[in-house]
């Protein structure tokens, strides 16, 4: 090994500028660096790889290809040209020829611990949990070390993860893994808390609970050491398993008075109570309650096992708030229960206002009591709410200041008692004029917090902000119970002015997007989303709040980029899943692995994911086909089939944050699980309308010059059925999802504000835009079966065309006239905004792109029988030859076509005149109640907002501009 070593020195040597070059990012500098040593060492693999992975980064990728498929069909075996490979592999998202170039090194260096363990990496990628478990039993065969056996057994359980036959996981792969690492116990080889973890799992997915529970208490259990309570929490979760009660007791027991403020274990303590308790079960009259020791089986002795927690607590110069919410949690159990107040622990009302004084400048005090305001009276909330406030230290108020708090912990205590009074409604119950006062109010105190945060950093959030999030809160009520947009204008100005003191703050931001996205400015939204600086699966489980918005407000461009940054984090997912499994082997974090696998998993099956791919390519198809590119290369470039349906269905998962906005609202009016639930069946409902909408257009293409001859029984050929056969069974499934989304509609769900956003199907049928749409798919049905069957043999089908053309314009005439008015307009002094007009008008140019697409299938069929017509006309001199109407029917239809698109052309150019026009300033300066800092910000959201609609009609307009050019050339 030396004299290769050394032998390989000046090559290394030889390389290093072409290595730096690539590093820095200059591919050009290292192909040609590549390409001089390659003219003097043409055998030199290395440098021909190297120079692979420069063409690949500058585009030149069937180039880079075939260089690398060069040096692989030698079958290197040296370090460089392979580890230069994979980099080049990865890079063409080809892992899989990876496997083969180690798998080909290993044949020639058997012996080569690394290669095998590249070899077994390689599988890791790809997911061949088979070949990975024989590659680590090679590599144990070879060096016998432990990770690498166990590299097999992890291999053994994925195949059983894996397995579509769970009967065949749980009788082969598992039993066969369990086997395995037994022998090793046997042999007493086990080394590590990796390998004890792995025959935990084995056995907890065996369902062998109690095997599972020896381990972890005997022996082997002493090796988990690197998580704290390890070994305690696993064997609870064997005695759930295992309805071991009176164990779960008394471990819960043994660890709450090791740790009194751990709020898992008391969870787990009251739950083993009350099953004891529904049980009736009593100690054994000898020896020990049970294995974990004593046993609380009554609710007299949780109740003094809780007394004695809070008693040790106050002694203790540390305050811990587990023993006291533990207290209110028990009496919530026992009321459950139906023990009423028989155990005396206590009013919770003097309870909570006790933990109030205790822990009221907390900021965690609010959440911690949220959970328990069901406990108090609804009579009693006032009286609550006041009690605590009398307990604030507040400065005395006079009539022209309020009473405010002097420190920080003042402020946090005053701010608790106002959030608790949202949460339990007292904010609601008020009049409109009420409720401004308290947005006064809250303004005022806000205003004064922000003294207490000068020293405050940017990237640090003020003490008061949450007066703001309040104040903003309530304006919307305002907005949505009575219509009247002056609150919205203010909340919008509220939270543009809290952004300039708290920079940072991430609820100013996502209810600045909320609040734009809803008055339809989509605008300056892309900015305030791209400053939350969203990290990784925040793409998906946040992306929905922008990406909902992102084409139905008619700004394409910045659409566009907002699916390419959600499709970037989906599509990166694969390869760094896969790394991250490949160093779970290497650290042997064994129980990390399903992990990754079940996130890889929910990721690819994520409903944000099909939404965001499926949108992209009808944003796609709606800005280049039959433009720049034609329909048919547009739908190639995609690798579009209308017979294939990507979307896994039964497998679709909502990982949408549906709680990423902080509330404050009593449970009544907050985001319930139904409403969860009828969401995702909206977003089902709606993705389905769009897939199979793609599915329809991408089929359009095919059917050119495809008709099959005209008696031909041949429906199919190779299985496959034909072209019209597929359009025809996707019309009928799309009649059947427009019928179920307007069963849906009908039911006028409202969703909570700050709950999930609607979809663009209310929209979608109340333009007329979905009969528009299925129209069109029908003419296709129908010209279709023209071409088939002659002009001739058609003429019942000709008349069905003529009808059609004629309803397919009035149709979208009636489109256009839901799309008349204007976007912003001043009424009685106060700005009113008209969003639903703007989506009509996107949903207008879509329906439109469509029918222009079908018309152009309908041009492609009508001209050649046209033409021949007028040639069969000039040979016979014939004037007995008649022209079929469907020609003059499809004429006058494309020129009532141009003359609807042109109009609509007008009225945009009408919309933005007005826009142009409002002097939206003067509307600010009218309003005298307004001081000059609220005018500021007042006058920066209304402008946003204008500019915004104006940029909307500006992308718009030149699309149908493009479109009316697309119309002038149907000509038959």
């Amino acid at each position: 090994m030396a004299t290769r070593g050394h032998v390989q020195d000046p090559n290394d040597r030889r390389l290093r500028p072409i290595y730096d070059y690539l590093d820095n990012g200059n591919n050009k500098m290292a192909i040609q660096q590549a390409d001089k040593l390659l003219k003097k060492h043409k055998d030199l693999h290395c440098a021909k790889v190297l120079k692979a992975i420069g063409l690949q980064r500058t585009g030149k990728q069937e180039e880079a290809f075939t260089l690398a498929q060069e040096v692989a069909a030698l079958e290197p075996t040296d370090d460089n040209s392979l580890q230069a490979l994979t980099i080049l592999y990865r890079e063409m998202h080809r892992p899989e020829l990876v496997t083969k170039l180690y798998e080909a090194a290993v044949k020639k260096v058997p012996n080569s611990e690394e290669y095998h363990s590249h070899l077994f990496m390689a599988y890791a990628r790809v997911g061949e949990y088979k070949k990975m478990q024989q590659a680590g039993m090679a590599l144990y065969k070879i060096v016998p070390k432990n990770p690498y056996y166990f590299w097999s057994v992890m291999s053994l359980i994925m195949q059983s993860i894996s397995a579509q036959d769970e009967n065949l996981s749980k009788t082969m792969f598992l039993p066969l893994a369990e086997r395995m690492v037994e022998k090793m116990v046997k042999e007493d080889k086990i080394e590590a808390e990796a390998e004890v973890e792995l025959y935990y799992m084995i056995l907890e997915r065996l369902g062998k609970y109690q095997e599972a529970l020896d381990v972890i208490r005997g022996k082997l259990g002493e090796k988990l050491t690197s998580e704290i309570q390890s070994r305690e929490n696993k064997c609870m979760a064997m005695y759930k398993k295992l309805s071991k009660w009176p164990e779960c007791n008394a471990l819960s027991r043994r660890l709450l008075l090791k740790n009194s403020d751990d709020w898992q274990f008391y969870l787990t303590y009251f739950d083993s109570v009350f099953r004891l308790i529904e049980e009736a079960w009593t100690p054994p009259a000898e020896g020990e309650h049970s294995l974990e020791g004593e046993v609380h089986y009554s609710a007299e002795e949780a109740v003094k096992f809780i007394e004695d927690r809070i008693t040790e607590e106050s002694k203790s110069s540390r305050h811990l708030r587990g023993p006291h919410l533990a207290k209110l949690e028990l009496i919530r159990r026992l009321r459950r229960q139906g023990f009423n107040d028989e155990y005396k622990l206590g009013d919770p009302e003097e309870l909570m206002f006790q933990y109030f004084k205790k822990f009221g400048d907390k900021p965690c005090c609010f959440t911690d009591l949220k959970v328990f305001v069901d406990l108090l009276p609804a009579t009693q909330c006032t009286k609550f709410i006041n009690q605590l406030l009398g307990v604030v230290p507040l400065s005395t108020p006079t009539e022209e200041r309020l009473a405010l708090p002097a420190d920080i912990r003042a402020l946090q205590q005053h701010l608790c008692v106002v959030q608790l009074t949202r949460l339990l409604g007292l904010y609601h119950s008020m009049d409109k004029n009420q409720q401004l006062s308290v947005v006064r109010e809250l303004m005022l105190r806000y205003q004064h917090g922000l003294e207490f945060g000068k020293s405050c950093l940017k990237t640090e959030l003020q003490f008061s902000d949450y007066y703001c999030l309040l104040a903003v809160h309530v304006l919307v009520d305002i907005w949505r119970e009575t219509g009247d947009e002056t609150a919205v204008w203010q909340a919008l100005a509220l939270l543009e002015e809290g952004l300039t003191h708290s920079p940072s703050n991430a609820q100013f931001k996502l209810l600045l997007v909320r609040i734009y996205c809803m008055l339809g400015a989509f605008e300056p939204v892309v900015d305030l989303y791209s400053s939350l600086d969203a990290k990784h699966i925040q793409h998906d489980t946040i992306g929905y709040l922008l990406t909902r918005y992102a084409e139905s407000l008619g700004q394409y461009a910045a659409a566009s980029q907002s699916c390419n940054f959600a499709l970037r984090f989906f599509h990166s997912n694969q390869k760094d899943t896969s790394e991250y499994i490949i160093q779970a082997y290497k650290y042997g974090a064994f129980e990390k692995i399903p992990e990754f696998i079940a996130f890889r998993n929910r990721l690819n099956n994520s409903l944000h994911f099909a939404q965001v791919r499926t949108e992209r390519m009808l944003l796609d198809l709606l800005l280049e086909a039959n433009i720049s590119v034609s329909l048919a290369e547009s739908i190639k470039s995609m690798n579009l089939r209308p017979e294939e349906d990507d979307i896994p269905w039964e497998a679709l998962r909502d990982n949408r944050d549906l709680n990423v906005f902080f509330s404050w609202d009593p449970k009544d009016r907050d985001v319930s699980e139904e409403h969860k639930k009828l969401s995702l069946e909206e977003e089902t409902m709606w993705l389905r309308i769009r897939s199979l909408t793609l599915r329809l257009i991408s089929g359009l293409p095919n059917l050119n010059h495809s008709v099959e001859p005209k008696n031909s029984e041949k429906t199919t050929e190779n299985g496959v059925s034909s072209r019209i056969d597929i359009l025809r069974l996707l019309l009928q499934q799309l009649e059947v999802a427009l019928e179920t989304g307007k069963r849906f509609i009908e039911k006028e769900i409202q969703y909570p504000f700050l709950g999930p956003v609607p979809t663009r199907m209310a929209g979608f049928f109340n333009s007329g835009c979905s009969q528009c749409q299925t129209s069109s798919f029908y003419l296709v049905s129908d010209i279709y079966e023209l071409d088939a069957n002659g002009l001739e043999d058609t003429v019942e089908i000709q008349e069905r065309v003529e009808n059609s053309l004629k309803s397919l314009l009035e149709q979208l005439k009636d489109v256009f006239s839901k799309c008349k008015g204007d976007l912003l307009e001043v009424k009685d002094g106060n700005l009113k905004t008209h969003p639903t007009l703007l989506e009509n008008l996107v949903f207008f140019i879509e329906t439109i792109s469509i029918i222009l697409w079908v018309s152009s299938y309908c041009e492609s069929v009508l001209r050649p029988y046209k033409l021949n017509l007028q040639k069969k006309k000039k040979k016979k001199k014939e004037t007995s030859i008649i022209m079929p109407p469907v020609f003059t029917s499809f004429q006058d239809y494309v020129a009532g076509l141009q003359t609807l698109i042109s109009n609509v052309v007008d009225h945009i150019k009408g919309l933005e005149t007005h826009l142009i026009a409002l002097k939206l300033e003067e509307l600010i300066l009218e309003d005298t109640s307004l001081s000059l800092e609220e005018r500021k910000f007042s006058k920066t959201v209304q402008g946003k907002v204008q500019s915004s609609y104006l940029h909307s009609l500006l992308e718009i307009g030149e699309l149908l501009k493009k479109r009316l050019e697309t119309t002038k050339k149907l000509k038959i």
